[in-house]
């Protein structure tokens, strides 16, 4: 799935650890990521949360896409962070899973994630 996934590439996001319904992704913050103040834009700790999410609801072999996120920005991200997020699994229910991430920066939150997803009966 990873290998398909340009955006996730794209970001420069790499996979550091996955099991069934878990993932570590990690990212460094770049230049060209920051917003008008100087901070990472939030669709980037949004954008690696939700790849963690993609990454360890389909770990489980079957397609599972997501139908409700959300997430609280915690604290402002620099350019040159490593960001390293963490997907979990809450819930696994057949047809719907719930899942959290939490987004770090040197062992600090900097965003805290809830995902919603639905798994298909296809199979990986």
């Amino acid at each position: 799935m990873f290998a398909k996934d340009h955006f996730s590439r794209w970001l420069g996001i790499h996979c550091t650890k996955i099991a069934s319904g878990y993932c570590e992704l990690g990212m460094e913050v770049r230049e060209e990521m920051l917003n008008g103040f100087g901070i990472a834009h939030g669709a980037i700790t949004f954008a690696l949360a939700d790849s963690a999410l993609a990454f360890a609801s389909n770990s489980r072999g079957r397609h599972a896409v997501s139908v409700e996120t959300s997430i609280a920005h915690l604290k402002p991200v620099r350019v040159g962070a490593e960001l390293k997020a963490v997907a979990r699994e809450l819930h696994g229910g057949n047809k719907v899973a719930h899942y959290q991430v939490e987004v770090s920066h040197e062992g600090e939150k900097v965003a805290f994630f809830k995902g919603t997803v639905y798994r298909s009966s296809k199979s990986w």
